[in-house]
């Protein structure tokens, strides 16, 4: 194993700068995205459609790819998948997965969640990656048991645990690996899910609602091809769905912690008014940018017309049709955690039930 693993590192990063591009590696033996038998590295989804059943491999992919509807007579897949499921290669007679799970790069663990039950995640470890002086967080759930500890250092290929079907809607038969890779939202979730009415937060941080997922596979095959693409690149080159402007009340904590979403540009003569966050269909912050218009609370000032209403192509973020858009009230939740505009709050002697982070 140790030494397909480093097989596969080398093929996605044969020639990149250590100084400016991080080593990546698969995270278990399945090397399949890369041979171009995609049914093959994707965990299959169950699916019914109009009384047809099938299992289709794109379901374990990124993005809008679970739960097809009916809408104007097309074929929707309303719900968002953060990352991708990746099948196991290695089964015991019982049909037990048996594949380890090892970090994609070189970091740290951040945080371990070892109850199965406190989690639509099961079992999950979120590592912490430093990339061109920015923190970006690659997460591994569904785990069958975990191997590391938080604090612990981490190169790429490093074991971390062992892929099983822990967390909600996955059994044995569809075990996977869920990988997610993305950006921390905030320092201050604990205040935001509890202004929000969310229930007990188990993850501090590293809750599933506070990370954003990139599209992991893409960066992958992307690297692949260009070893030396820089992260940011990759999300720069994200396509933007919808523009929201707030009144600007400093540098946001988003863009401190990630100074490449600002533009390259000089800093304007004035400082700004406003800040433009401009999001991907999924919600993912792409770029903030300084404005001068001024506006009193966050307000969507541009959107990509569609014919379907915009709530089932952004995850409900956005209402709307065509070339009229708002902000919803998950929207307004979203945009509040990236500007940190919610109230401190102190932990209640009583809660409500607890809240999950996001389903793997």
């Amino acid at each position: 194993m140790p030494m397909l693993r480093s097989m596969l590192c080398l093929l996605v990063t044969a020639g990149f700068l250590a100084a400016a591009v991080p080593e990546l590696c698969l995270p278990t033996e399945n090397h399949h995205l890369f041979s171009g038998e995609p049914e093959k590295f994707f965990m299959y989804v169950d699916r019914t459609v109009e009384g047809v059943a099938s299992k289709p491999w794109e379901g374990g992919t990124f993005g809008f790819v679970r739960t097809p509807v009916k809408v104007n007579g097309e074929t929707v897949c309303r719900q968002f998948h953060e990352g991708i499921d990746i099948s196991p290669v290695r089964r015991d007679k019982a049909g037990n997965p048996l594949d380890r799970v090892g970090s994609i790069a070189a970091g740290t663990v951040a945080h371990i969640s070892p109850a199965s039950g406190n989690s639509n995640y099961g079992k999950y470890v979120v590592v912490e990656h430093r990339w061109e002086n920015s923190t970006v967080c690659s997460l591994y759930a569904h785990l069958a048991e975990i191997t590391c500890q938080p604090g612990d250092a981490v190169k790429a290929g490093d074991p971390l645990g062992r892929l099983g079907y822990t967390g909600a809607g996955i059994n044995r038969t569809r075990a996977h690996l869920h990988l997610e890779l993305g950006l921390l939202l905030s320092a201050r979730y604990e205040d935001w899910h509890q202004a929000t009415g969310k229930g007990i937060n188990r993850h501090g941080i590293y809750n599933g609602m506070n990370l954003a997922g990139t599209e992991v596979s893409r960066f992958f095959t992307e690297r692949a091809k260009n070893p030396e693409l820089a992260f940011s690149e990759f999300v720069a080159a994200t396509p933007v769905y919808f523009k929201v402007a707030v009144p600007a009340k400093g540098t946001p904590e988003l863009a401190q912690r990630y100074p490449w979403l600002l533009p390259a540009a000089p800093a304007p003569a004035a400082a700004p008014l406003a800040w433009e966050i401009h999001f991907s269909a999924t919600g993912l912050p792409v770029r903030i940018v300084p404005s001068q218009r001024q506006v009193s609370a966050p307000v969507i000032v541009q959107v990509r017309p569609a014919a379907i209403p915009h709530r089932y192509l952004t995850r409900n973020l956005v209402t709307g049709v065509g070339g009229q858009a708002a902000l919803t009230q998950s929207g307004q939740q979203l945009v509040a955690l990236l500007m940190g505009d919610f109230p401190c709050t102190e932990v209640q002697a009583a809660r409500p039930p607890p809240a999950v982070p996001k389903k793997g």
